[in-house]
């Protein structure tokens, strides 16, 4: 359990969260330490400099006797555990004093006093006191061309203040590190608990359930917007499971009775045994099957090539006007037989870019389904014109017409209205016409009401170099 722990996202997100703040908070603890001590020290040297200007004002006016008389009294008077005044020749021999018996061990350093006389300047150290381990600050200072002022004042007070914001910093730091940890854990749980929504509902889905979904927040967030395309993901699997699912039935059902026809050609064969024409009679059917069969593999293959853009499609400039000619050419004599009379409507010299073999197999698809489902007597009406360099083509029948909630689902594969079950066909045509137009950047839709006929308009741009 610890490890699974260890291995989490919200594991990780606080360990980051908590290190962070504790840096960022240690460094301001660290930067304010670093001023508190810049300040102290400088209080401390301002008031040692003070004594030495105090003591040069005194040697100006009373001579070095007054400097000593001063330099009792101020030690008296601040308290002579707290400071303590020596003035000494350049050459470090003491001529004056306050009261040392604290200070005994303090000795004169003849490293600042020769870089004092180098310099000229203050000098200024920070030395622990021997017999009470405690740090003082001392100030070398010239009160006279030949007298050096030394003077020190204990940091007790100081080293209080630093010792008490030491435990500050430290109890600050372990109750910063806990409050962190804790709330940097229960906010990225509280974010990541969505996330575990999304994954439990991942977990849920099966086969047979698909209609889970993640309720979203409203909040337009990351993460609703990962539940908004996750949802989404969920009803494109579903539609394509349902699909998947009809059109497997379809296969079935559209298999079926090709393979129950050949059978029924062999099992007559065998059993009659009449003679050599029955087994050249049985084997016509079957070839004839076979092709009816092989004709929808092959359909529901170039389907699948072209919706996945591995078509062999090869793209030049056709004269779409001569193409329609010739199929309605083509199937003038299908028409014929059905009384079915063909009004053309068909702009001249309309050029696009396209494959014109594959361009043909869907118009000739359209025209077929024209036919098929037109009752004698009736009329075919072909048009084609070029709207806003589009070129679109209509083919207008009087046949039964179509529900409109089967618009869409008739261009899906295998999928036949009841009412057109009793025709011949595998339920491929229009797929393949609509994944033709397709993949030249067009478009195929229907307009039609039960009995009154129907209009299938193909749209194609009349260019189009992104394909080419």
């Amino acid at each position: 359990m610890k490890h699974k722990i260890f291995n989490t996202i919200a594991f990780r997100l606080t360990l980051w969260f908590t290190g962070i703040f504790t840096i960022c908070s240690g460094f301001v603890f660290l930067l304010f330490y670093y001023l508190a001590t810049q300040t102290l020290q400088n209080q401390i040297d301002r008031e040692l400099t003070d004594q030495a200007s105090k003591f040069t004002a005194i040697i100006r006016t009373n001579g070095l006797m007054g400097a000593r008389q001063l330099a009792v009294l101020e030690a008296q008077a601040a308290g002579e555990k707290l400071i303590f005044f020596r003035i000494v020749y350049p050459t470090g021999e003491v001529f004056a004093s306050s009261r040392m018996s604290y200070w005994k061990n303090v000795h004169v350093s003849q490293t600042a006093l020769q870089k004092l006389s180098l310099q000229k300047l203050n000098i200024f150290e920070t030395i622990e006191v021997p017999s009470t381990r405690q740090k003082a600050r001392i100030l070398y200072s010239y009160v006279a061309s030949n007298a050096i002022l030394q003077t020190g004042i204990a940091m007790d007070v100081y080293s209080k203040f630093m010792s008490a914001f030491k435990l500050v910093f430290i109890s600050a730091m372990g109750f910063i590190v806990l409050f962190s940890a804790v709330s940097g854990w229960l906010l990225v749980r509280e974010t990541l608990s969505r996330v575990e929504t999304i994954t439990r509902t991942a977990q849920n889905i099966s086969g047979s359930n698909l209609e889970a979904r993640v309720q979203g927040t409203g909040n337009k967030d990351e993460l609703d917007h990962l539940v908004i395309t996750f949802n989404s993901m969920l009803d494109r699997i579903e539609e394509l499971v349902k699909s998947i699912r009809e059109m497997s039935d379809n296969i079935a059902h559209d298999l079926k009775s090709p393979v129950t026809r050949i059978r029924g050609f062999a099992e007559l064969a065998l059993v009659h045994e009449e003679g050599l024409e029955d087994y050249r009679n049985m084997a016509a059917n079957t070839i004839e099957e076979s092709d009816r069969l092989l004709d929808m593999i092959n359909t529901m293959l170039m389907i699948s090539k072209t919706e996945a853009g591995e078509g062999d499609f090869t793209f030049k400039t056709v004269n779409l006007t001569d193409m329609i000619k010739g199929a309605c050419d083509l199937f003038a004599p299908l028409a014929e037989d059905k009384r079915i009379s063909f009004v053309n409507e068909i702009a001249d010299d309309i050029f696009v870019e396209a494959d014109v073999r594959m361009l043909q197999r869907a118009f000739s698809n359209l025209l077929d389904n024209a036919i098929k489902y037109t009752p004698n007597d009736g009329m075919i009406r072909i048009a084609a014109i070029l709207e806003n360099r589009t070129a679109v083509i209509r083919v207008m029948d009087t046949g039964i017409g179509i529900l409109p909630e089967f618009h869409e689902k008739i261009f899906e594969r295998f999928f036949r209205v009841e009412s057109s079950r009793t025709s011949s066909g595998t339920g491929l045509g229009l797929s393949l016409a609509r994944t033709i137009v397709r993949r030249h950047k067009g478009d195929i839709c229907v307009f039609s009401h039960p009995d009154k006929g129907s209009v299938f308009e193909m749209r194609l741009p009349i260019r189009n170099l992104k394909i080419i």
